[in-house]
């Protein structure tokens, strides 16, 4: 059945990461711990990704299992940060849905996205765009956190020109990372709505039909 991709490193390294969420979420109101944990989870989803491809252990499993993860982290936080948060987790999981339904290789499936959106994806978001706005989508909430829990101040002495120009660098970074998944529930969109997917669904419920009928005839 399968059941060793489980066992598979890079899976192993996810389980590693979905421990250091959970027990981060139990230090939330002390900074210095929560931050380890939370920046360590959010840095080992590199290595889980360098494991895949250095052990050729790449899976179907893996791929969705790396962004449910991601998407939990990002979502706790977003949303405990702010009553609206839950909008910022509930667009990345319509993202989620619409891109895992193309598979591990669902950056290369834009093909027609307009040249913006092509270059923040170009090269499996391995280009000075795609960096910065990765850096956005993963490390926004986590500023935003070391910002009101004082953390910038009391534990990095950082000057408040550094905290705002941080909150606004990251924040632009995010803005463009929005973008980019509203286009593609966007394209995902005009795609149900083609000619070519509702063939598609036309003769997967007839077939689906058909066998059902088939069985209770026997």
């Amino acid at each position: 059945m399968g059941f060793e991709i489980l066992l598979y490193v890079p899976n192993i390294i996810g389980y590693i990461r979905i421990l250091l969420i959970a027990t981060s979420i139990s230090f939330y109101w002390q900074p210095p711990v929560f931050l380890t944990l939370y920046i360590l989870s959010v840095l080992l989803d590199g290595l889980d990704g360098y494991a895949a491809r250095q052990l050729n252990q790449i899976s179907a499993f893996g791929a969705w299992f790396d962004v449910v993860i991601d998407i939990c982290g990002r979502g706790y936080l977003w949303c405990v940060l702010y009553d609206w948060g839950y909008l910022v987790a509930a667009l990345e999981w319509i993202v989620f849905v619409c891109t895992h339904t193309q598979g591990a290789e669902w950056k290369k499936s834009y093909i027609q996205a307009p040249w913006f959106v092509s270059m923040v994806m170009a090269n499996n978001f391995k280009t000075p765009m795609g960096a910065y706005v990765i850096t956005g989508l993963h490390f926004l909430p986590v500023w935003l956190y070391a910002y009101y829990t004082n953390f910038l101040t009391s534990g990095l002495g950082l000057p408040v020109w550094v905290q705002f120009s941080g909150i606004c660098m990251l924040s632009s970074a995010r803005a463009v990372c929005m973008f980019v998944e509203m286009w593609c529930v966007l394209a995902h969109i005009r795609y149900l709505l083609s000619d070519e997917a509702n063939r598609e669904f036309s003769i997967k419920n007839t077939t689906n039909g058909s066998l059902k009928s088939g069985g209770t005839t026997r």
